[in-house]
């Protein structure tokens, strides 16, 4: 096979082809790394491109095969990391020029640490805004991140560069970090598949400044491959003491349940004021349409909740402030100025303030778990627009302040910490992708996988 073919291979496939002896790793690796650094001048989907280590990796892989000896579910396999989680061996910087780059990073974040047992050739770390603080990626280390269907666009954040890689064939796997719709609205913009598992699924350490809105979750061409990727990193690790126990089942082996006879909710606008895009409205009820087809009992119906908009800003703003608490004022003039400026608001908010965004958030929850008492599954637009002009964080002339104007669908599920993915289901009139959010009750991420991958075997999800 040629280095194109081999980088459109999904993880799944790409496994296949060693057992088979169609290809091995190092081809695999090698078609992965060409292809990053043919992507990078344009898209910037890299901080940094780890080609000879991976290649060493490669090759230690390929040994194994050939000796009829993978090592776990992954051996061979590229991945990429965002450059928010650490990677042993390799700077950590968190798109911030207020990060020294001197240091030992002698330590892999969980998630990092169990694709390495599992054999994952790491492709490099990818690109994040400032932080991982608003939904688009740019940041004043590492430039812009731009959409792989149309670079004058943007590929959508904190995730931007993951998703990019992963859609233009820079390695089949990722892992990215969702505060508010960081793989989701990344992954929406640019075609592929994205999952925020229920929070403490995957175990995050150091502990996000973030707190409990912070998940880490697989970015994938396809739902099958997140189902394995998620039964890589999605168990305990000691050091995070908020993580889940181990899964009740392996996300793979339920994935070919499908949806007849599951209850699913299909809300247009989440009960609010949103104004979507016809193009985006049209192709999620595609889907939907689909999922019916696919024997679901699909009722459109609204959660009783309203915007939680203002209890996530306290959330944010004051985790955002305590990330930087640590800087002088001259090492604060270094930061991107929105970061600078959500930092000084969340400094200002009172404990009290603070707690009752807690309280505003525990009962978001609560009617959430009632709705799901109902419904197996929540259908929503993943995002009410499709990808708008890079380097800027809202789409000009919207009237938005924040990135939270036009991301309504994706933020309260990080307040609920229930999982949810973005299926791709269409693209508007300039080819740009659309997607489709699955959300499911806390615990239940086999079955929003379930749904995903019903479309993708019909068809439905490009």
């Amino acid at each position: 096979m040629t280095d194109h073919d081999l980088s459109t291979l999904t993880a799944s496939q790409l496994l296949d082809g060693y057992r088979t002896g169609a290809f091995s790793p190092v081809d695999a690796a090698r078609a992965a790394l060409a292809r990053a650094a043919e992507i990078q001048p344009e898209v910037n989907a890299f901080v940094r491109i780890t080609a000879e280590e991976a290649l060493v990796r490669a090759r230690e892989s390929q040994e194994r095969w050939r000796r009829g000896e993978p090592r776990g579910l992954l051996d061979g396999v590229p991945v990429t990391v965002k450059d928010i989680l650490l990677m042993r061996g390799h700077p950590t910087l968190k798109g911030s020029r207020a990060v020294a780059e001197q240091g030992a990073w002698d330590e892999d974040a969980p998630s990092v640490a169990r694709l390495r047992e599992h054999g994952a050739v790491f492709l490099g770390k990818t690109t994040t805004p400032e932080y991982g603080w608003k939904a688009v990626t740019d940041s004043p280390l590492s430039g812009v991140t731009r959409n792989p269907r149309d670079p004058t666009r943007t590929a959508g954040g904190s995730s931007g560069g993951a998703a990019a890689a992963v859609a233009l064939g820079a390695g089949p796997l990722a892992l990215g970090t969702d505060g508010g719709g960081s793989v989701r609205v990344p992954a929406s913009f640019c075609g592929i598949f994205g999952l925020k598992p229920t929070y403490g699924r995957v175990p995050l350490y150091p502990a996000s400044a973030f707190g409990t809105l912070a998940h880490v979750g697989p970015m994938t061409r396809d739902a099958a491959d997140a189902a394995l990727l998620l039964d890589v990193i999605g168990v305990p690790d000691a050091r995070d003491w908020s993580a889940l126990g181990p899964p009740a089942v392996s996300y793979r082996e339920v994935l070919g349940a499908g949806v007849r006879g599951l209850r699913v909710a299909y809300s247009p606008t989440l009960g609010g004021q949103v104004a979507v895009r016809p193009a985006v409205t049209a192709a999620v009820r595609r889907a939907v349409e689909r999922l019916a087809e696919l024997g679901a009992y699909v009722t459109e119906a609204d959660p009783d909740v309203t915007d939680p908009v203002d209890a996530f800003h306290t959330l944010w703003f004051s985790g955002a402030a305590r990330v930087v608490q640590h800087l002088g004022p001259g090492r604060r003039e270094v930061l991107d100025p929105g970061l600078r400026e959500i930092c000084g608001q969340g400094a200002r908010y009172s404990a009290l303030e603070y707690l009752a965004a807690v309280d505003a958030r525990m009962e978001l929850g609560r009617r959430m778990g009632r709705f799901h008492e109902v419904y197996d599954l929540l259908l929503t637009p993943t995002l009410p627009i499709t990808a708008f002009e890079a380097g800027a964080e809202v789409p000009k002339g919207s009237g938005h302040r924040r990135w939270t104007g036009w991301t309504p669908f994706t933020y309260p599920f990080n307040l609920t910490q229930q999982p949810a993915a973005t299926v791709p289901v269409g693209h508007d009139g300039d080819g740009l992708p659309i997607g489709m959010q699955i959300v499911a009750a806390r615990h239940r991420d086999d079955l929003v996988l379930r749904a995903a991958h019903a479309l993708y075997e019909a068809g439905a999800a490009a």
